[in-house]
């Protein structure tokens, strides 16, 4: 346990030690700052050798022991200028006050010698190092131009005391960034008497100038109410004569206009219906074929399937008849197997069942009187024959004669095929309405609407046929009644000649 605590504190002492020379030998550069390594020798960018190294934003570990580091703002720093007494050319002295912003140089070469002239020393001691040498500068700059020129271009004036300090700071390693003049005076107001001067110059070159452009303005206008008043005299005849000649030129065109307004009414609406028709006979077509798709196509495919079932009822009926007829032909053979009792077990075998279906419709009977009769004498067809005397006699019931009735063959009864059900008649009202409402979606003219249920009932056999029955059995009223549509009016006439054509 006592080496690993041994271990631990050796490696937290080692830590610390490695943290403390980092934090003493790693180096940041601010961006407003040079670090400046010195102890070393390294080359220049202009080739010469020198004894340290730069770092400009960024960070660098100090060599201990062999190097020192040494920091160097680059920030601006701004000096105040005033030159007074300074004699410009012409021997007249002047005061000039302004503002320079000034930096260290950041970039080779200048760079270096700004560290050999400017490291270690102060700001103000650099503030006042240059402020010496733009006065200087500033005086000889003022030497070389008269007062007006310094006066009246200031701008030109600091553009030369730029040009001409831009050695002598470049040399101190330092850099001029900007240079304003603020004030020129003079103790001899010799500026103000050039002032005066010229402000009376241009007092009486004013006073000339207004005097020639009010004299040239009332030419001018003089001139130009001439020019107003012969363009406005050669408008209005102008306009007069335009005014003559549209007159004219209506008279004239009045006629073929209103001819040419009517033949085109009548060529625009001749054409409207020419193009009207194709579209028109589109919509048929469209019509047509909806209801080839809507309601022909279901009735053939309807009667179709009616007469498959027809077919299949038939085919039904006939196997029945075939059963039927087999039966009867068996019952014949066994009719003559059985002789002369063959009449009397058929009538045995079937009592009890006519009996049951005779019973079930007679209501509730009052027997009043009963008679015995003695059937112990006799065959079995005289006790039959006996029996269904007294069943008669007491009953009213007449089995004989039921007998004959159910054994004679059934008489067709003519079926009103004329006449049709309520659910036949809503059926077929039902499908009339569907060939409406599909021609009403079309959206067609009175004639194009008619001619399209015309074809409709003309081109399915069905719906004729049930349309007949309707007729016959109703009359103009039923077709009324079907036919009866918001939006889709025909003449009953119509319809029942539809109808009777295709009978």
């Amino acid at each position: 346990m006592e080496p690993i605590i041994a271990l631990l504190s050796i490696f937290g002492l080692g830590t610390g030690a490695i943290a403390l020379v980092i934090r003493n030998l790693y180096y940041i550069c601010q961006p407003s700052e040079i670090l400046i390594f010195a102890g070393s020798t390294h080359q220049a960018a202009d080739g010469r050798r020198v004894g340290y190294r730069l770092v400009k934003g960024g960070s660098s570990i100090r060599v201990p022991l062999l190097e020192r580091a040494l920091r160097m703002e680059l920030t601006n720093m701004i000096i105040d200028l005033r030159v007074a007494n300074a004699y410009s050319k012409g021997g007249i002295p002047l005061t000039v006050e302004g503002v320079a912003n000034i930096k260290i140089a950041g970039q080779e070469p200048t760079i270096h010698n700004a560290i050999e002239r400017l490291l270690g020393k102060s700001r103000k001691e650099i503030e006042q190092m240059a402020k010496e040498t733009l006065e200087g500068n500033l005086r000889g700059v003022l030497a070389s131009l008269t007062p007006e020129q310094v006066n009246e271009d200031q701008i030109a004036f600091a553009k030369s005391l730029l040009e001409e300090a831009e050695d002598d700071l470049e040399q101190l390693g330092l850099v001029l960034d900007t240079l304003q003049i603020q004030n020129i005076t003079d103790d001899v107001r010799y500026l103000d008497s050039i002032g005066r001067k010229q402000q009376a110059d241009l007092q009486r070159d004013a006073r000339i100038s207004e005097a020639e452009a009010q004299a040239e303005s009332t030419i001018q206008a003089a001139e130009n109410e001439k020019i107003t008043a012969l363009k406005r005299l050669e408008r209005d005849i102008g306009i007069a004569e335009a005014e003559a000649k549209r007159r004219l030129q209506d008279a004239v065109t009045m006629r073929e206009a209103v001819i040419a307004e009517a033949q085109a009414e009548i060529a625009a609406e001749l054409a409207r219906i020419e193009a009207e028709i194709p579209v028109q006979q589109e919509r048929i077509k469209q019509v047509e074929q909806q209801l080839q798709a809507d309601v022909v196509a279901p009735a053939e495919a309807d009667c179709k399937q009616s007469i498959a079932r027809a077919q299949g009822d038939a085919a039904r009926i006939i196997e029945e008849g075939k059963a039927q007829a087999e039966g009867t032909m068996y019952l014949a053979e066994s009719w003559k197997k059985a002789g002369t009792n063959a009449r009397d077990i058929f009538l045995l075998q079937k009592l009890e069942v006519l009996l049951s279906t005779l019973s079930a419709t007679v209501p509730e009977v009052k027997v009043q009187n009963l008679t015995v009769v003695d059937t112990r004498a006799g065959g079995t067809a005289t006790k039959t024959a006996a029996f269904l005397e007294q069943l008669r006699h007491t009953t009213g019931v007449d089995v004989a004669g039921v007998v004959q009735r159910l054994a004679a063959p059934p008489q067709s009864s003519p079926m009103p095929s004329l006449l049709m059900t309520e659910q036949d008649f809503l059926s077929l009202r039902n499908d009339v309405q569907n060939v409406l409402d599909v021609v009403a979606q079309a959206k067609l003219e009175s004639g194009a609407a008619e001619q399209s249920v015309e074809s409709a009932i003309k081109m399915n056999t069905t719906l004729q046929a049930r349309l007949q029955r309707a007729l016959q059995a109703g009359g103009e009223a039923a077709l009324e009644v079907l036919f009866e549509h918001p939006m889709i009016r025909i003449p009953t006439r119509n319809i029942e000649g539809w109808i009777e054509e295709s009978s």
